[in-house]
C-alpha cells in the first residue's frame, strides 16, 4: 500500500499504548489516539491523548487525538464513524485500553480484593470486542487489514490473580475466533503478549526500590516495542499464515528482524511464563 496507514490504538496516553502510537507514526500512519485523559492533572501519571498525537506528527506521521471512553459503545461507534467520514478505510486496529485497578497487584486471594477488579472484565475485554465490531466493516473494505489485541502470558500463568487471567486468556480467544470471520476478507486478527514493558507505572516501582527489581527492569522492554512488532506484522507477507495465533512478541520480533529502540532483542519469556494456548482448528457456525 502507497498511501500512509489509518491505525487506532485504543487506551493510548501513556503506556503500552502511547508507545505502540509513537512506533506506527514513525512508519509514516495516521494514527487516531484514544483515551480519557485530556490533561496530565487528572491522573497520576504523565501522558495525555494530545501529547500522544503531537508527538506522532513530530515523528513523520499524523497523530489525531479522541477522547473515548471504551465503556461507552455511543463513543466508540463514533469514532469509527468519523474515520469512515474521513478516511473511508481503515488498515491497523490495536486493542489495548484497559482498567488498571489499584488493587491488581495487592498480595493475597482474590476474595480479599475488591469487586472492582471486574472492571478489567469492560475496558479490556468487553472494549476489545466492541472496538472490532465498529472497526470490522472499514478493515473488510480495505481487503486486508490487522487487528492485534494487546495480552500477556497472563492468558496461561497465574499472573495478579483470576480476574486479570480471564481478561487476557478472553482477548486471546477473541483474537483467535475474529480471526475465522476476517480470513475471508484478508484481514488477519492476532493477539500479543508483551514482555515486561517500561511503562510510567513501572518505572516508578523500579525507582522507588532499586535492588528489589534490579533483574526485571535489565530485561524489560521500551513500550515502542510493541509497536515496531505491529508495525512489521502488518508488512509481513506472511501475515495470513499468523491469523488466529498468540504471538509471544520477543519471539515474532527476532522472526521478523525486529530490535528495541536501544538496539538489543529483549529475551521471551516462554521458558518461565509458559507456552502460548494452541487452540482447535475445529470451527462450528
Amino acid at each position: 500500500m502507497n498511501a500512509p496507514r489509518i491505525a487506532v490504538v485504543t487506551g493510548a496516553s501513556r503506556g503500552a499504548g502511547k508507545g505502540i502510537a509513537l512506533a506506527l507514526g514513525a512508519t509514516g500512519a495516521t494514527v487516531y489516539v484514544t483515551g480519557r485523559t485530556t490533561a496530565e492533572s487528572s491522573s497520576a501519571l504523565p501522558g495525555t491523548v494530545a501529547q500522544t498525537a503531537e508527538e506522532i506528527s513530530r515523528r513523520g506521521g499524523t497523530g489525531i487525538p479522541m477522547i473515548v471512553d471504551h465503556s461507552d459503545d455511543t463513543q466508540v461507534e463514533a469514532l469509527f464513524e468519523q474515520i469512515r467520514a474521513e478516511h473511508g478505510r481503515l488498515d491497523i486496529l490495536v486493542n489495548n485500553a484497559i482498567t488498571i485497578p489499584k488493587a491488581l497487584t495487592r498480595k493475597g486471594p482474590f476474595w480479599d480484593k475488591p469487586l472492582t477488579l471486574t472492571d478489567m472484565f469492560d475496558v479490556g475485554m468487553r472494549s476489545a470486542y466492541v472496538a472490532a465490531y465498529y472497526a470490522a466493516p472499514l478493515l473488510v473494505a480495505n481487503g486486508s487489514g490487522l487487528v492485534v489485541n494487546t495480552s500477556s502470558f497472563g492468558g496461561s500463568c497465574y499472573m495478579h490473580g483470576p480476574a486479570y487471567g480471564v481478561g487476557k486468556a478472553a482477548v486471546d480467544k477473541m483474537a483467535h475466533d475474529m480471526a475465522v470471520d476476517f480470513k475471508p476478507f484478508g484481514v488477519a486478527a492476532v493477539s500479543l503478549w508483551m514482555g515486561l514493558l517500561k511503562t510510567e507505572r513501572t518505572v516508578a516501582a523500579f525507582e522507588a526500590d532499586p535492588e528489589m527489581y534490579e533483574g526485571l527492569a535489565a530485561s524489560a522492554e521500551s513500550v515502542e516495542f510493541p509497536g515496531r512488532i505491529i508495525a512489521a506484522l502488518a508488512r509481513d507477507e506472511k501475515l495470513m499464515d499468523r491469523t488466529g495465533q498468540v504471538l509471544i512478541g520477543a519471539e515474532i520480533a527476532e522472526e521478523l528482524g525486529v530490535a528495541d529502540v536501544d538496539g538489543n532483542q529483549p529475551p521471551s519469556h516462554r521458558p518461565f511464563l509458559g507456552d502460548p494456548p494452541t487452540f482447535s482448528a475445529a470451527v462450528v457456525d
